[in-house]
């Protein structure tokens, strides 16, 4: 994954937001089976809290170390003691009850948490988001499928939104949280959405309310018929407006979009050469490219 920096066009607030980090935060080390393994930070203000648990977390100068022992049972269960008493006290907030892996940077799971305490421990989540488009006889993307999140969404309510979107929970891979993810929020059927195609995982790095936002954002396409209109199952989308490129293109540049939604669909409009490769924000967006998105 490239870490250049590039000048950012304006406004583009997603562009800036993806790597916007102010928080002084730690390391942290968890020490498992397989020895020790980076797998998130915590907030330097946050450390004192932790000191609670002297038996299972270190705190040193240079990282904070997870000693809740090599059987990935173990630590699992601790690490959910530990949790359970940070969310009481107010620091890790939005709990779902949703069990997220705890990925290593090559998204290979260590141990299993609640998922609201990712972002207090600035662990790697991954997500899961597709493009629903229209083209003309040529192949040429002319449209795209616009999501309005419903109103009452605990995370972003009313914010626009791709055509599938979602987190990838413990079990599940990009692509089969992708299969899941596309009835509820679309109505597709599974021989539907079986024809996406991958596109780029683009890789955030982001202070925001709840901690810190680490995620791998595996991006699809889907192209769907005129006439094929999505519907909602799940009561999560207000609505689905099928919108020009260029229209949803600048309605995330001035920020209407969700931040994963507005990276996902830049993505969309430089692989389909909406926008240059030569264009600022096609360069801005390539410093944020970690690789292919999950084909399955």
């Amino acid at each position: 994954m490239s870490t250049a920096q590039s000048p950012v066009p304006a406004p583009w607030p997603a562009l800036r937001a993806a790597r916007h980090t102010v928080v002084p935060r730690r390391p942290v080390i968890l020490l498992g089976r397989h020895g020790p393994v980076t797998v998130g930070s915590v907030a330097e203000a946050h450390l004192s809290a932790l000191a609670a648990w002297p038996h299972w977390i270190g705190i040193d100068p240079g990282a904070v170390t997870l000693h809740f022992g090599g059987d990935i049972g173990a630590i699992d269960t601790h690490w959910a003691t530990v949790n359970a008493q940070l969310r009481t006290q107010g620091l890790i907030v939005a709990w779902r009850d949703e069990p997220y892996g705890v990925w290593d940077d090559q998204e290979v799971s260590h141990a299993t948490i609640e998922r609201a305490a990712s972002r207090f421990w600035g662990t790697l989540t991954l997500g899961a988001h597709c493009n629903g488009y229209v083209a003309d006889a040529l192949g040429r993307p002319t449209h795209l499928w616009v999501a309005q999140r419903s109103l009452d969404k605990p995370t972003d309510p009313g914010m626009l939104d791709n055509l599938i979107g979602g987190g990838v929970p413990l079990g599940q891979s990009p692509w089969e949280a992708l299969q899941r993810e596309a009835f509820e929020e679309a109505g597709l059927a599974p021989e539907e959405i079986a024809q996406a195609t991958p596109g780029r995982v683009v890789a955030l790095h982001c202070d925001i309310p709840e901690g810190l936002q680490r995620e791998h954002l595996h991006v699809y396409d889907l192209r769907l018929p005129p006439g094929r209109t999505p519907q909602n199952q799940d009561g999560e989308v207000a609505w689905h407006q099928c919108w020009p490129v260029a229209e949803a293109l600048a309605a995330a540049a001035e920020g209407r979009f969700t931040t994963d939604a507005a990276l996902a669909t830049l993505d969309f409009a430089v692989r389909h050469g909406v926008v240059a490769a030569h264009d600022p924000l096609a360069v801005a967006l390539e410093a944020l490219v970690a690789g292919a998105a999950s084909a399955r």
